[in-house]
């Protein structure tokens, strides 16, 4: 091999250190995929009697919204085929976000199966349920123990309304279980959004929705935001529910938990960003089975990239804190823990593009070029490295148009969307995913993003819920 100039040389380590990397995040990646999908059987539910169908009580946060996103969502939920008087809809807005109040009490004419509980500040009496139940649980572990032990000023965020309306509902029927679901302010669940916890239950622990983005060509951003809904939402992300093998997270919307379950492991963290990961996990480790409904709620994503930015910053933040502390608390082995962070790894490693691609290009041309011999070991390393880039992306795509017919019903549009996800693009939207990765992690390291950052919601699927639902769209779903 010719001798290399000592910036060669470290060209050449860069490149190793990269290519190491990224064959750490295929071997993750092709491990997951390797697990088993716990579906949910919609048959399973078809022989249950209705009188046998659980309670369910789906909340719903809302704060700050449009009151013609949240009619978007209510006409999505008025079609829910479910037993009259066996589901609650209650809206928990924050007792002094007083335009959304009034929206939704306008609203309570045109559907008069919502309810509203307000949820006041907790300086108000009425918390003091909370505080007494969680310091009879050890599993609230943050009430115990760590900076916030004891202390009763939740931030005022979505995890807290949750928090509030969940402990208030169980005291009002201390002896009668129900089945928790809670969506977000643009969530939009198919007709049978309620019977698929029929039958997922009757196998299951823990049910969760998978997604997909309607507004995915509204604009370039829209687009490749629902990408991440494509790649992870309806794709890896079912493969958590490997038997019980991995660690699961949960996706914060979508979702079934039997109420007794919450109570026993104190409900839900309410001094993470996003508690999504964290209840997941608590109670993956205490035995609970996730089944994936396939059906997915339909949502909207943000039209620009300073709101994406906004959106994943706060998920990247609350990716780091749940992999920290929550671990230990919960009694996670080692080897657990291992396995907790292989759920955010390939995400993590896509800060890794920033060196990656550009000492790729130079590791190709001095191949094509001759000016350096790399290692002949690096070369087949990258060249594998290549090949499961390649299975990747074939599944990737072959996944997109799957999801696209669900919510587009022209072949056109479909590959539209495809376009505005073309490998070139992917390139770079993954190298860009830098930036929440980076302002996540500073603010992990800050204790920051307590309070709700919410992610501007516009209305943009009235016209796809109001024309689709029901219709086609679903019943491909189905």
């Amino acid at each position: 091999m010719q001798d290399l100039a000592h910036p060669t040389i470290v060209l050449v380590a860069l490149f190793i250190f990269s290519q190491a990397l990224y064959a750490l995040t295929f071997v993750v990646d092709f491990y997951v995929f390797t697990l088993p999908v716990n579906r949910v059987r919609m048959a399973d539910g078809k022989d249950v009697p209705e009188r046998d169908y659980p309670q369910i009580v789906l909340f719903y946060p809302v704060l700050r919204e449009l009151e013609a996103t949240m009619r978007t969502t209510l006409l999505s939920l008025k079609r829910i085929k479910y037993p009259e008087g066996r589901a609650r809809i209650v809206a928990i807005p924050n007792s002094d976000d007083v335009q959304t109040i009034a929206g939704l009490r306008r609203l309570q004419a045109e559907f008069p199966f919502l309810e509203i509980l307000e949820v006041p500040a907790t300086t108000d009496t009425s918390w003091n349920l909370i505080w007494d139940a969680w310091q009879r649980n050890p599993k609230a572990y943050w009430w115990h123990v760590g900076r916030h032990a004891g202390d009763r000023g939740l931030p005022p965020k979505k995890t807290r309304q949750l928090i509030y309306a969940f402990y208030h509902i169980v005291a009002q029927q201390p002896a009668r279980q129900f089945l928790v679901n809670y969506i977000d302010a643009d969530s939009c669940p198919p007709p049978d959004h309620f019977l698929a916890a029929v039958a997922g239950m009757k196998r299951f622990d823990v049910l969760q929705s998978q997604n997909v983005a309607g507004n995915l060509n509204a604009s370039l951003a829209a687009s490749w935001h629902a990408l991440d809904h494509m790649a992870w939402d309806g794709g890896k992300y079912a493969h958590l529910s490997g038997s019980g093998r991995q660690p699961y997270w949960l996706l914060g919307k979508g979702l079934f938990i039997r109420s007794a379950d919450l109570v026993e492991l104190g409900g839900l963290h309410p001094w993470l960003t996003i508690e999504d990961p964290e209840i997941g996990m608590r109670l993956w480790a205490n035995g609970r089975r996730l089944g994936i409904i396939e059906q997915p709620l339909i949502e909207e994503v943000p039209l620009t990239f300073a709101h994406g930015i906004t959106q994943r910053k706060r998920w990247v933040c609350g990716f780091f804190q749940s992999l920290g502390e929550p671990l230990d608390r919960m009694g996670f082995t080692p080897w657990q823990k291992v396995k907790a962070w292989m759920n955010f790894i390939p995400c993590l490693s896509l800060s890794n593009n920033v060196i990656g691609i550009p000492i790729g290009l130079w590791a190709l041309s001095t191949l094509i070029l001759h000016t350096h011999d790399l290692p002949t070991w690096t070369v087949w390393l990258a060249s594998a490295n290549l090949v499961a880039l390649a299975v990747t992306l074939v599944g990737l795509y072959a996944n997109i148009w799957r999801r696209t017919g669900l919510v587009l019903d022209s072949r056109w549009r479909r590959l539209a969307y495809m376009l505005r996800v073309n490998p070139f693009f992917v390139a770079i939207w993954w190298t860009f995913w830098l930036i929440p990765l980076a302002i996540g992690l500073w603010m992990y390291l800050r204790d920051r993003g307590q309070v709700w950052e919410r992610t501007e919601k516009i209305n943009a699927n009235q016209v796809l819920i109001e024309t689709h639902f029901g219709g086609a769209a679903h019943q491909r779903a189905a």
